[in-house]
């Protein structure tokens, strides 16, 4: 298996506990903020779907340049989704077929000639790809706790869920 399908096969499970939390997500209340210096709940929600398109920078890029940075104009739970689930399918594309020797390559994130830090691909994705859209999707889970909408189960059965749908399908 190449490191390609192995980071396919986790993107696969993590991307699916993280649609059923972007799906909860109530755009009417865009606006909450836990505390002052917190992101806005439509914020956060798009910045978790926006880190599926680092992947596809990482995979077919050399750097990725946030000087022009712009975050899309979602205003709906629906487009929400169809901006995750477009930019997933372009990334298990890329994963199902790169090369090992691309995650060899450095790569670096920008601020137009300020670089922010460089390095090897592989550590890209590991890091900055999967493990921080897990960390704001937990971020993400706590702004639903105190919402009182149902956080969904993710390793584990949730205090709203008892489905342990991860876990089982990490016994395949």
């Amino acid at each position: 298996m190449t490191i390609g399908q192995e980071f396919l096969k986790e993107l696969s499970l993590e991307s699916e506990v993280t649609r059923r939390y972007l799906e909860r997500v109530p755009f009417e209340q865009k606006a909450f903020k836990p505390a002052e210096r917190s992101e806005s709940l439509g914020r956060l929600a798009i910045h978790i779907a926006e880190i599926t398109a680092w992947w596809i920078s990482c995979l077919k890029e050399e750097k990725l340049d946030f000087i022009d940075f712009e975050p899309e104009d979602i205003t709906t739970t629906t487009q929400l989704l169809v901006y995750f689930d477009i930019l997933l399918e372009e990334v298990k594309a890329l994963l199902s077929k790169v090369g090992d020797e691309e995650f060899e390559k450095e790569w670096s994130m920008t601020y137009g000639e300020k670089v922010l830090f460089t390095l090897p691909k592989k550590q890209v994705a590991r890091v900055f790809c999967m493990n921080h859209m897990i960390h704001h999707r937990a971020q993400l889970g706590v702004y639903l706790r105190l919402l009182d909408i149902p956080v969904p189960a993710a390793y584990g059965p949730s205090a709203d869920e008892e489905e342990v749908l991860l876990i089982k399908n990490f016994m395949l």
